[in-house]
């Protein structure tokens, strides 16, 4: 834990900050009782096992014992350190620290891409002064206003305009202290190739800032007004240590209080498509950035919401990327619809043609079910008086039926499939069934290493005395200087003696029980959790001395019976040995230790 924040000011910030909202940005979370219940985020799972409390201000799973409270659940979904957390959670609640930095390399990357995204907000809102409130941005804003963008969508979306300047930003980022190297590890600037210095990679574009989840821009998107056949439409960030396109959702930071109250995501193609969507009222728009769907924005997405509703273009690119993002969502047991668009349009046209309300209620409100969907894009291109085309067609909606419907669904689309074919259902139903049994053999090997992971892990009397000893020890400083007393440490497990050690240290400095502040000290997740799982266990407040002794005598024992099975294993070791005074001496040793239980 950092000594260069105050712990009044550690206090501060993690009283001020309530777990269940913090919590519910990752989980969605119901409410049962006095507890908040939901699926949790460190371990797959189907029925939620994950608690948060209010009262206590700490989260625990029940099933892989991951457990803490607010700045050690975001040190864990997060993998920050303390003080990142720590300074995380403080800007939050509106108590901004200074987090010290240490020389090793784990700790400057950080501190390098804070730079970065602070260039991208001066940028950002550099870009924004200049759409809104100078003569040079004039025809841009009157452009914006043109295709129907209000002033209050420019605001809330922070767009702006970059002069058509060779250098005005890269002069303006150097004058304010950022370095020739941070210039182009950014991506705003260019280094010129046959003479020295830098020119702006964007100039005379409209912008469209990308925000990160805490929404702090990251990189941009630059649209020219008209299409020239000199520039490109659309000109975009390069990747960089703060934007990699395969983990940015667009419009995650605004978009996160509808999908948790819609418990639905709208997923578009483009940012201009969730644009276009906000003007419709479609507020729980997300949309990828220019890539494929990926596992890490799948990972994201399920943090919130488990219903997703795609909204890809009505061209052909549109329909297979709709087909490919709908089948990655689906093998991750999301409910997935597609809403179709008519045509070749993108949602920008469809809301310009055909209004806002159209969009929301024609469109977004009646999507189509997967496997419909899947239908009718195998339908597509296909002439039925083909028998290819028609075998073709049966083939990839039975393989799509295959281990991914109930035997409702089974039954209504293979009825749909008969009539529209003229097969009969018997026939096809032959068909899915080869299908489906080989779609069973390939997930089966799979399935003995799901079940080894979940077995839950048996709990010894061993472990029961240890855990009750160190809830002791955490629940009252006195308990370990009586633990101090004894000869060595009174622990055996490994894990309880790692615990125990840091615990003396965290007391030395502290000399007050506090199990939170403990939890923020340790580094490792694994001893948070059986920490958690600790503090957490119930203990005899009434006769604490008893118990304790009891444990004690308990570990005392183990200890002997470890010390016998050792002496036995070393007397048979000597008597191969044909050491037989040293074995009868072993022997002598076993029955006064096998005595004193």
């Amino acid at each position: 834990m950092s000594s260069r924040v105050p712990e009044e000011v550690i206090e501060k910030i993690r009283s001020s900050a309530d777990i269940v909202d913090i919590v519910g940005e990752y989980v969605q979370l119901t409410k049962r009782g006095r507890n908040w219940f939901g699926l949790c985020p460190f371990h797959g799972e189907s029925t939620p096992s994950f608690s948060v409390t209010s009262d206590k201000q700490i989260f625990h799973c029940f099933g892989c014992g991951a457990g803490g409270n607010v700045i050690t659940f975001l040190m864990d979904i997060e993998n920050l350190s303390f003080q990142e957390a720590l300074s995380r959670l403080g800007q939050r609640t509106g108590h901004d620290i200074e987090i010290s930095t240490s020389s090793d390399s784990a700790a400057a990357p950080s501190k390098a891409e804070n730079r970065l995204v602070d260039m991208h907000e001066f940028a950002a809102d550099m870009y924004h002064h200049i759409l809104l409130n100078t003569e040079e941005g004039q025809a841009a804003l009157d452009y914006l206003e043109n295709r129907g963008f209000t002033r209050e969508m420019i605001e809330k979306y922070r767009i702006g305009w970059s002069l058509p300047e060779w250098n005005y930003m890269s002069s303006a980022l150097l004058k304010k202290g950022y370095t020739e190297e941070e210039l182009t590890d950014s991506g705003l600037a260019i280094a010129r190739e046959q003479s020295d210095g830098y020119f702006d990679r964007f100039r005379g574009r409209i912008m469209f800032p990308i925000m990160n989840e805490s929404g702090k821009a990251i990189a941009f998107s630059g649209r020219i007004m008209e299409n020239t056949k000199q520039d490109a439409k659309y000109m975009n960030s390069p990747e960089s240590p703060i934007f990699q396109k395969s983990q940015v959702l667009y419009n995650f930071h605004l978009a996160r209080g509808s999908i948790r109250k819609n418990r639905k995501i709208v997923l578009f193609e483009g940012f201009m498509d969730v644009i276009a969507a906000g003007k419709a009222g479609v507020d729980n728009a997300l949309a990828t950035m220019g890539t494929s769907l990926t596992s890490q924005h799948i990972r994201v997405m399920k943090r919130f919401a488990q219903d997703v509703v795609i909204c890809f273009d009505g061209d052909d690119a549109g329909w297979e990327a709709a087909k490919r993002a709908a089948i990655a969502l689906n093998e991750e047991k999301f409910k997935v619809e597609v809403a179709v668009l008519p045509g070749k349009m993108d949602p920008d046209d469809y809301v310009r043609e055909n209004g806002s309300e159209a969009f929301k209620e024609q469109i977004i409100g009646k999507p189509h079910a997967f496997i419909a969907f899947a239908m009718m894009h195998a339908r597509r291109h296909k002439n039925f008086q083909y028998e290819n085309d028609l075998l073709q067609y049966i083939q990839e909606v039975l393989q799509l039926l295959a281990g991914r419907s109930t035997p409702l669904e089974r039954d209504l689309y293979i009825r749909q499939l008969s009539t529209e074919t003229g097969l009969s259902q018997e026939a096809i139903l032959q068909h899915y069934r080869k299908l489906e049994n080989k779609s069973v053999e390939r997930n089966r090997p799979e399935a003995p290493a799901q079940a080894v992971r979940r077995e839950p892990k048996k709990v010894t009397s061993l472990h029961r005395a240890e855990r009750l000893l160190l809830a002791h020890a955490l629940a009252d400083a006195s308990v370990m200087d009586k633990l101090a007393q004894e000869d060595g440490i009174p622990f055996i497990s490994e894990e309880f003696q790692a615990i125990y050690v840091q615990l003396l240290g965290f007391y030395e400095e502290w000399n007050k029980a506090d199990f939170h502040k403990f939890l923020e000290t340790l580094k490792d997740p694994e001893l948070r959790k059986l920490v958690m799982e600790t503090a957490l266990s119930e203990r005899d407040p009434d006769h604490p001395d008893e118990e304790i002794s009891d444990c004690l005598k308990h570990l005392g024992k183990h200890r002997i019976e470890q010390e016998i099975s050792l002496k036995i294993q070393q007397s048979k070791e000597a008597e191969k040995q044909n050491d037989l005074k040293r074995a009868l001496l072993l022997a002598q040793e076993v029955i006064a230790l096998r005595k004193s239980l």
